[in-house]
């Protein structure tokens, strides 16, 4: 499940450094005002056997927003969506959120005019495409050709060919952190965007938006779909269209 929150702005325009950074901290902020005790729990220890944190959010989406070279896009009418495959923790964001009249999101101020809580789909088929419309990110293992490891930070782009494996164990390891049934499995990626990097924290992490064909239990997809395709999702990265 996922919070779209309407909100409209008079700033123009983000820094790229700003655009999905400032959405983690919300979302923080949230817990420590709402539920301070579990809010540091997820921070420090995530959550299940593998230590994730299962929250998502997008970035801002402004449709009327008139393209400026170098920066991203602001303006008008739009909305910022936050989610989780938890219902307990979506109750916390929303409690939060409709305290607030106004978002600052990178020092651009968004009212806030509405928020409503989007479903997600059936996936009764136990099939479903899943287009992401921020990047998705994923780790390798960092080894060359030789089996020696090569680097720490062995960011993945979908297009290489370690990438299949360690989506799909992500996948799993999201089912199991929700004690879900973890047979899910990516059948096809249909579309790689362009790469991008965003910086969220030390350092920037490089993905590409992409779309993807998954079979699975209908309610593993679902939860799949309101958390986020790949790693860092808390950050905002895999966000699903919805």
């Amino acid at each position: 499940m996922r919070l779209r929150v309407e909100v409209t702005t008079t700033a123009t325009e983000l820094p790229w450094a700003k655009v999905l950074a400032p959405g983690r901290s919300l979302t923080y902020d949230l817990f420590a005002r709402e539920a301070p005790e579990l809010g540091r729990q997820l921070h420090a220890q995530g959550a299940g056997p593998y230590g994730m944190v299962p929250l998502g959010h997008g970035a801002p989406v402004f449709p009327q927003a008139k393209r400026r070279q170098g920066s991203y896009a602001v303006g008008g009418r739009g909305w910022v969506e936050l989610g989780s495959p938890r219902f307990d923790l979506v109750t916390i964001l929303a409690q939060g959120i409709k305290q607030r009249e106004l978002l600052d999101w990178g020092g651009a101020a968004f009212r806030v005019l509405n928020v409503s809580t989007v479903e997600p789909p059936a996936y009764k088929s136990g099939r479903g495409r899943f287009r992401t419309l921020t990047p998705v990110v994923m780790k390798g293992t960092g080894r060359d050709e030789s089996g020696q490891r090569a680097t720490r930070q062995a960011w993945l782009l979908p297009t290489e060919p370690e990438f299949p494996v360690f989506f799909q164990r992500n996948l799993r390891r999201k089912a199991e952190t929700l004690e879900l049934d973890p047979e899910v499995s990516l059948t096809e990626v249909s579309w790689v965007g362009a790469k991008r990097s965003f910086s969220v924290g030390q350092g920037a992490k490089p993905g590409a938006p992409i779309e993807v064909e998954l079979t699975g239990p209908p309610e593993t997809l679902q939860a799949i779909w309101s958390w986020g395709l790949g790693q860092a999702n808390a950050a905002g990265f895999g966000w699903v269209a919805a």
